[in-house]
């Protein structure tokens, strides 16, 4: 490969179409404010080198970007790209993801409103997040030990599959479908409303009004903590370890709890066959 190392870059498109090269130690910033610096590389590495200009890496196949930072200057930084390895970085700006194919994304903190939009094929481990309105109408998302923040997350996905993490998040999974949560707590109010088969196993949920109008919705053994008017309308089957604070007109399917302070059977609007079965009772 050929190396670019220990230099500063701030012109438009200043390594456009670079290929086969290993940028080190670089400085993509500075008076002139260029965008677009990495424009349509190919099989690159960008390796302890800083970012602070608008867009720098679209139209990109083939990239590993391993020890790099990006402030809140780099607008955008990563769209319509395949092929990427995102490795021990930091990314501080807006809509860093979008349109891309084939990510993965390991031991990173990222914080960036609009992250991983209209995706594919997105595999994100070992990693701090803080977004809203992450993943947004991303397919084929796999997220393994991460910390993750913010409102409106996961919403419009198809084939999600998210274990030992931690979600601290509202309005989680809406609208979402085929989606496996193993191992984690998943805290935030509204959770997985209208979604479609939605498997949560052995998970803590927290929250006010979870799991309302939901198909195909199956539980085992989760916690639920702070729970009210669970399960309003959902087609559910569901183990739960511990107590539920209410649960609220579960339109069909089988409820199993250790205790619940109120089950709530009435204003239906829709008709209303769930059962609650209460262990050792």
């Amino acid at each position: 490969m050929e190396v670019v190392k220990n230099q500063t870059f701030d012109v438009e498109r200043a390594l456009y179409n670079i290929k086969n090269t290993k940028v080190e130690n670089c400085k993509f910033m500075g008076p002139a404010d260029g965008e677009s610096v990495l424009k349509e590389c190919r099989n690159i590495q960008v390796i302890n080198s800083e970012f602070s200009l608008r867009y720098p890496i679209w139209h990109a196949e083939g990239f590993i970007l391993d020890n790099i930072s990006m402030d809140e200057l780099t607008r955008a930084p990563i769209w319509y790209s395949s092929d990427g390895n995102i490795i021990n970085s930091k990314i501080n700006s807006i809509k860093a993801l979008r349109e891309c194919n084939n990510i993965k994304i390991d031991s990173s903190n990222i914080t960036s409103k609009e992250f991983g939009w209209f995706s594919k094929n997105i595999k994100i481990s070992n990693s701090k997040l803080d977004s809203e309105y992450l993943f947004m109408k991303t397919d084929d998302v796999i997220c393994d030990n991460i910390n993750m923040s913010g409102k409106y997350s996961f919403q419009y996905m198809n084939n999600l599959h998210i274990k030992n993490s931690y979600l601290d998040t509202k309005d989680a999974f809406w609208h979402s479908n085929n989606i496996l949560v193993e191992d984690s707590v998943v805290k935030g109010e509204y959770l997985a409303w209208f979604s479609n088969n939605l498997t949560l196993v052995r998970c803590k949920i927290i929250g006010t009004q979870p799991l309302c109008y939901c198909k195909n919705l199956k539980l085992i053994d989760c916690e639920m903590i702070d729970t009210d008017l669970s399960f309003e309308y959902s087609d559910v089957e569901a183990t739960i370890i511990g107590n539920v604070q209410s649960i609220k007109n579960p339109k069909s399917g089988t409820i199993t709890v250790d205790s619940v302070d109120e089950i709530i059977m009435d204003d239906q609007v829709y008709e209303c066959n769930g059962k609650v079965i209460i262990r050792n009772k």
